[in-house]
C-alpha cells in the first residue's frame, strides 16, 4: 500500500541521516571559510553577565532550587523558566555568521523534517569547542530545576538553529522534543509575533488542555522539559532566529526511550547518536558511576 512505501522510505532515510551529515561535515569543515571565526569557541565574553552569576549562583554552597528561582523567570506551574544566555553583541555576529552559510554554496542538512530552513550546527563543527562546554556550564542549574531527568548528568546534545520568515517557515505546529531538557535561545533578528506556545506534558495530557504563550526576547533563553508538548506561531514580519539545544542524560533514555517509551533497541551511531549508551561488556573492566545514574 501506499502507506508501507511513505514508512518504508522514512525508515530508509532515518537510517542514512547520520551517514550523510558526516559526508557534509568533511566537505563543509575543508571549503567553508567562516566571516566570524571566533563565534566558532565558546567564550565567557559571548555569555550575558547575569549569566555567569546564575552559575555562580548554583555552584556556591548552600545553593538551592528556592534560590535558583529567584534569579529566573517562571512561566505557570508547566516549570519553564527564562534566562539571559548570550550578549546582543553575540547574538548579532552568530547570526551574521549564519547568513554568510547560508548564502554559501556548501552542502546543508536542515534541523528535522518540521524545520525546512535552519543548520545542523555539529556540521559547522561546532559540537566540541562549543555546544558541549555551553551544556557543561548548564549543568548546574539543570541539576537544580530538572533532578529527575537526570539535569545533573546531561552528557549529549543535538543542537540546531532554526529560521523563521514570511516566505520560508512561518510557524511550528504542537511536538514534543526528543531530549530530556531543552534549551531554546532568542538571537533576532528584527520580528514581530511568533510566540512559543506550552501546553501539557506528554505524559499526562488533560481532556481541555491549557496552553501558555512566551514571547521572545533578544539573548535570553528558555529552559524546559523535552516533554513539555509546545509550538511557534506564526511570525507576521521580519525575521527569527533561535538556538535550539536538545540535552539528553543516558542515565535516563537507557532505561526507557522518551519517543517510543520502550526500552531502547540500539544500533551503532556516529557522534552522540541520539544520547543513548551500551553497557559495557562484562568482560571490560567496570566503569566507575556518576552518581546520578544510581
Amino acid at each position: 500500500s501506499v502507506v508501507y512505501l511513505q514508512i518504508e522510505a522514512e525508515v530508509q532515510r532515518r537510517k542514512e541521516l547520520i551517514h550523510k551529515s558526516e559526508e557534509r561535515r568533511a566537505i563543509i569543515s575543508k571549503c567553508y571559510k567562516p566571516k566570524h571565526p571566533e563565534v566558532y569557541t565558546l567564550q565567557d565574553s559571548f555569555l550575558a553577565p547575569e549569566f555567569l552569576e546564575i552559575v555562580r549562583f548554583c555552584t556556591s554552597p548552600g545553593a538551592d532550587l528556592q534560590g535558583l528561582l529567584s534569579h529566573l523567570e517562571s512561566f505557570s506551574d508547566k516549570r519553564i523558566y527564562r534566562l539571559p544566555v548570550f550578549t546582543e553583541e553575540f547574538c548579532q555576529a552568530f547570526v551574521d555568521e549564519l547568513e554568510n552559510f547560508e548564502q554559501s554554496d556548501m552542502p546543508k542538512g536542515r534541523p528535522n523534517t518540521m524545520n525546512n530552513y535552519g543548520v545542523l550546527l555539529n556540521e559547522l563543527g561546532m559540537d566540541e569547542p562549543f555546544l558541549t562546554p555551553l551544556r557543561e556550564r548548564l549543568l548546574p542549574i539543570t541539576a537544580l530545576l530538572y533532578p529527575e531527568l537526570g539535569g545533573a548528568c546531561l552528557d549529549s546534545h543535538k543542537a540546531f538553529v532554526v529560521k523563521y520568515s514570511l516566505h520560508e517557515d512561518l510557524d511550528l505546529s504542537s511536538h514534543y522534543d526528543n531530549a530530556e531538557i531543552t534549551l531554546n535561545v532568542s538571537l533576532g533578528k528584527e520580528f514581530t509575533e511568533g510566540n512559543l506556545y506550552f501546553g501539557d506534558f506528554s505524559q499526562d495530557p488533560a481532556p481541555v488542555p491549557k496552553y501558555i504563550e512566551v514571547e521572545h526576547v533578544c539573548g535570553r533563553g528558555l529552559l524546559h522539559r523535552g516533554g513539555q508538548i509546545h509550538g511557534a506561531l506564526p511570525i507576521a514580519s521580519g525575521e527569527r532566529w533561535n538556538l535550539i539545544v536538545w540535552m539528553r542524560s543516558s542515565a535516563i533514555r537507557n532505561q526507557l526511550c522518551p519517543m517510543c517509551r520502550r526500552k531502547p533497541q540500539l544500533v551503532e551511531a556516529e557522534g552522540f547518536g541520539d544520547g543513548f549508551t551500551e553497557p559495557p561488556a562484562e568482560e571490560e573492566e567496570p566503569q566507575s558511576v556518576d552518581l546520578c545514574a544510581l
